[in-house]
């Protein structure tokens, strides 16, 4: 007789979910990647290519806010949490540095703004990568 096998299900059931949220974070970082491809095409080959940098954008925002929804149902590190809320935070500013229109240009502020997020989802799937496969990063 097994007495464990509810304390065995949870810890299965939270490292699917960890893995879940793992591969949705590696998703996420995917976009930002295309976004950037797409936005050079854009600039340097065929400005056709706008609309897809466009379209990424409007479509993995929403995944942004999935992800911080998640990271705080089940147990994640401070750091983890901390750089999954800072992601909408700095799609945010993405957002409002283009459409925002003030004297001094925060149109500048962009391409900073969109490095800073692509190196924090970068890191939140390098870390996630560490607690969810913690075996496989030690070698």
């Amino acid at each position: 007789m097994t007495v464990n096998s509810g304390i065995d299900d949870t810890r299965i059931s939270v490292r699917w979910i960890q893995i879940s949220f793992f591969i949705a974070a590696v998703l996420f970082n995917l976009c930002l990647a295309i976004q950037v491809l797409s936005v050079g095409l854009a600039y340097f080959y065929n400005s056709d290519w706008w609309n897809l940098h466009i379209w990424l954008v409007r479509g993995y925002s929403g995944l942004s806010l999935i992800l911080l929804v998640w990271v705080f149902l089940i147990p994640f590190p401070r750091k983890v949490q901390s750089l999954t809320a800072s992601i909408p935070v700095l799609l945010g500013l993405q957002f409002l540095t283009i459409h925002l229109k003030t004297s001094f240009p925060l149109a500048a502020f962009h391409p900073l703004i969109g490095f800073s997020l692509f190196s924090i989802s970068t890191t939140l799937v390098h870390r996630t990568s560490h607690i969810v496969f913690p075996n496989h990063n030690q070698n």
